[in-house]
């Protein structure tokens, strides 16, 4: 063989390897799942779940990277600064989204310019519970407790100004109560203060909740939601009890940065869809207390729409100002 036929040999072969090389990148180019909550509370669960899922789905490695703070902003603030390429996800509920956007004076993104709906995958509810250090086993006997002991109360909620935050609001004016919520960085560190019996209330999501209240370690009490969940359905609902105006339940879902490309858009929808259709996914999601259901990105950006009119009315009936 010549030394010239040998030269485009080594060329053929060194062109070969680079293709396959930046093809074994691009299959195994991590996914990161953002989550605006520390390790150990309902959303971290859920995005472990999922991941874990998606993982297989996608045929790359997926991570959950943990940025607590502020009530899920700093993971939003991170989303906004991730590259649009389709490898980076904010598993996110109402709150981050919808909520703080309106509560706050420069959260440091737009939601609806600075990220887009990938996919929704369930709803859940919001429940008032309360520790084992807490007499009461029932809402009517919480609140008439808090009245025989002079009015005032402290319930923990898992970020300031939040929906249990308004809750809490709603609940203490049309009982008469004068009751403080007290922020927590995320809901484990407040579960842990009622498992300690630190605080005697709180309000979060279900699947913060559920595991300790089948436990016998809490016990939920109301239930937000037009019906009573399947996972506790012995709990009533605030309608139930006569608290009416908060039927309409929050999302679950996961958001990319503007820009992302239609094709990896589409490639994440449908690796939610199926993983959610995996029995064993929707049994532990179910476990935790959600409704789980798909959602096309628009179908999950028209619900965000839908959700933000509703409390954006509860947030302005409140008197809260963005601060």
């Amino acid at each position: 063989m010549t030394a010239f036929r040998l030269s485009l040999v080594r060329r053929a072969l060194l062109a070969t390897g680079l293709v396959c090389t930046l093809g074994l990148a691009q299959a195994q180019s991590t996914t990161r799942i953002l989550v605006g909550f520390p390790p150990g509370g309902g959303t971290d669960a859920i995005a472990r779940i999922l991941g874990e899922r998606l993982q297989q789905d996608l045929g790359n490695p997926v991570v959950v990277d943990n940025k607590p703070g502020a009530g899920g902003q700093l993971a939003a603030q991170a989303l906004k600064a991730a590259p649009a390429d389709g490898h980076t996800l904010f598993l996110s509920h109402d709150h981050s989204i919808t909520i703080l956007p309106m509560v706050t004076k420069n959260p440091g993104y737009d939601s609806a310019k600075d990220f887009v709906p990938v996919a929704g995958f369930a709803t859940f509810v919001n429940a008032f519970a309360v520790s084992n250090g807490t007499p009461a086993q029932s809402f009517k006997a919480y609140v008439d407790g808090v009245k025989a002991a002079g009015g005032k109360g402290t319930v923990g909620i898992p970020a300031p100004a939040s929906v249990p935050q308004f809750l809490v609001q709603v609940i203490a004016k049309r009982n008469g109560l004068d009751l403080v919520a007290a922020p927590y960085r995320g809901s484990a560190p407040m579960m842990s203060d009622m498992l300690g019996n630190q605080i005697p209330a709180g309000v979060a999501s279900i699947p913060d909740f559920i595991e300790n209240h089948k436990a016998g370690k809490l016990r939920v009490v109301a239930v937000m939601g037009s019906q009573r969940q399947a996972a506790m359905p012995e709990v009533p609902t605030f309608s139930e009890l006569g608290l009416k105006g908060f039927e309409d339940v929050p999302y679950y879902g996961l958001f990319a940065p503007a820009g992302t490309p239609k094709a990896a858009l589409d490639r994440l929808a449908q690796a939610v869809q199926k993983a959610i259709a995996q029995p064993d996914v929707r049994e532990k999601l179910t476990a935790m207390g959600l409704t789980v259901g798909f959602m096309t990105g628009e179908q999950l950006g028209a619900r965000e729409q839908a959700y933000g009119k509703v409390w954006a009315k509860i947030i302005q009936d409140s008197g809260f100002q963005p601060q």
